[in-house]
């Protein structure tokens, strides 16, 4: 939700008097000089977040502001937060070199409030969708989870856990289609770590979202399946128009009665049904084990399996094209690996080829 300086609540009202970029919405004055404040974006229990034009670059180029606001005198604990906010930034600022993440434009400090400047990606989150759409088919979830489930995979090779995946940290971009994935908790959570580790505190803050966070991630133990556990209730709510708490419970067990509200297969149901298991023991530890399940070819096994060196094939050219349709579409990945395979064998062969003058101009 966009939140303009005119038209606000006194709550928001309040929250842009008391952030230091909020007082700079709508006005001529730059943020750090460069940075013009245009609007509120959104606010959680942490920080607030702010779209802005960079004023240095050509264009002013949009870009979204997210200022972390961990309050603490003691000088040690801000110096700790200090270092884990520079360690997990440069973290985040890898993981923004995938398309589906916002890149990670600067990153800095000023007095005892920190500052992420990412990427503006312009397109609506699923959650506004949902609302202005309706609900999804089963097809379109197995397209969804065919473009979420790589990225996942990606984010935990990197030895990240997201923490907050829902249906309002994902958006669905304007100018090619694909799925964004905002709003990483685990800096969040590092600060959070850091300021409790130094003022020698039991820490309380749960970072993530009740309803799509699993019971393990409550008692502030997240792992990677916690991701999973997410990922499957963005499903659910995709399917069903439904948020978690608004669907009934087993009390006893926590299992959530949603099967009854859909239609779709009893492969995909049970797929489903264990991405949101609330016993960690009986739900996916592996993103790769629901690729297989859902008979998804990993985009990793795939690379590796056309970047193996082999013989070229002794069959006709029609013989080749007739394979390729049997194939069908092979992702990016699988085309540029094929490329650097023939070109291999290209240079081979002139290795052992006899040198012939040039028949014409070729590249």
């Amino acid at each position: 939700m966009n939140f303009a300086p005119g038209n606000l609540s006194s709550f928001h009202s309040e929250i842009l008097q008391q952030t230091q970029l909020g007082q700079l919405c709508g006005q001529n004055e730059l943020f750090c000089d460069r940075y013009e404040i245009l609007r509120m974006l959104g606010r959680g229990g942490f920080g607030v977040t702010f779209l802005a034009k960079d004023a240095e670059l050509p264009g002013q180029p949009l870009c979204v502001i997210k200022q972390l606001c961990p309050k603490v005198d003691d000088p040690k604990a801000l110096e700790n937060a200090r270092q884990r906010f520079e360690r997990e930034a440069k973290i985040l600022g890898k993981l923004g070199s995938h398309s589906q993440i916002p890149m990670l434009l600067d990153y800095f400090e000023t007095g005892e409030e920190f500052f992420l400047v990412q990427e503006y990606v312009r397109g609506s989150t699923l959650a506004r969708l949902v609302r202005r759409s309706g609900c999804l088919s089963e097809v379109a979830i197995r397209q969804f989870l065919a473009e979420m489930l790589p990225l996942l995979d990606y984010i935990h090779r990197n030895n990240v856990i997201h923490r907050d995946i829902k249906p309002q940290n994902i958006i669905r971009c304007e100018d090619d289609g694909r799925l964004v994935l905002i709003d990483f908790g685990a800096v969040k959570e590092k600060l959070v770590q850091a300021l409790d580790s130094s003022m020698k505190l039991a820490s309380t803050h749960f970072i993530g979202t009740v309803g799509f966070a699993p019971p393990e991630q409550f008692s502030l133990r997240p792992v990677f399946a916690s991701d999973i556990y997410a990922l499957g209730m963005t499903c659910l709510y995709l399917l069903t128009g439904k948020a978690p708490l608004d669907l009934h419970s087993d009390r006893q067990t926590g299992a959530l009665y949603w099967e009854r509200l859909v239609h779709i297969s009893q492969p995909l149901t049970q797929v489903l049904r264990k991405m949101t298991n609330v016993s960690l023991t009986n739900r996916y530890h592996s993103v790769r084990h629901i690729l297989q399940d859902l008979n998804f070819k990993s985009p990793y096994d795939d690379l590796a399996q056309y970047l193996v060196k082999q013989p070229p094939p002794k069959t006709s050219t029609s013989a080749n094209q007739d394979e390729s349709n049997r194939k069908g579409y092979r992702t990016p990945a699988a085309k540029e690996a094929i490329a650097i395979r023939d070109w291999k064998q290209r240079r081979e062969k002139k290795r052992w080829r006899p040198s012939q003058p040039p028949l014409g101009n070729s590249k």
